[in-house]
């Protein structure tokens, strides 16, 4: 996958707009590849490793409810992740990842390198979440990889679908 930081950049600090990442597989792998670009401390508020179940729920607020009724991987934890990084940031746009990345999936039903996003913005007092899942190929670090450059490949997506929504 191929995506261009000096673009996604340029486009943040156009638009005002301050990331916080809130990661588990990827454990800061995300937070890193945006911080490559010079000049990202315009735009990248801070960034949030929380690998275990635990450090989701104390840190960022993700409620132990939706993590046995919803399982660990799943968008419905992302999405307390990314929403809950916005809450706690000074951020206006936040990604947020959750998945197994390998080498086994211990005892879920969930395959090895299914991951769950989600990407949240703060807009006029509102905030929107967008969210999807994808399972990637390879080992756990290609894992890692994989799933970190699309969670930056789609930040701009969802942020320009916050920005074209009607104001009411």
């Amino acid at each position: 996958m191929n995506h261009d930081l000096p673009a996604l950049s340029d486009y943040l600090k156009k638009n005002g707009i301050k990331l916080v990442t809130a990661e588990s597989c990827t454990a800061g792998m995300l937070a890193s590849m945006l911080a490559d670009v010079p000049g990202c401390g315009s735009w990248l508020e801070c960034a949030f490793v929380t690998y275990s179940p635990e450090a989701k729920c104390s840190v960022l607020g993700v409620k132990q409810d939706t993590i046995e009724s919803c399982n660990l991987t799943s968008e419905a934890v992302a999405r307390e992740m990314s929403e809950g990084a916005l809450r706690i940031s000074r951020a206006n746009a936040a990604v947020a990842n959750t998945g197994l990345a390998g080498p086994s999936n211990g005892d879920s039903d969930i395959p090895v390198g299914t991951v769950c996003f989600a990407w949240s913005f703060e807009n006029n007092g509102q905030t929107s979440t967008f969210s999807e899942t994808r399972r990637f190929d390879g080992d756990r670090n290609e894992v890692r990889k994989a799933a970190a450059e699309h969670a930056i490949s789609r930040i701009r997506h969802y942020c320009d679908e916050v920005r074209a929504a009607p104001c009411d």
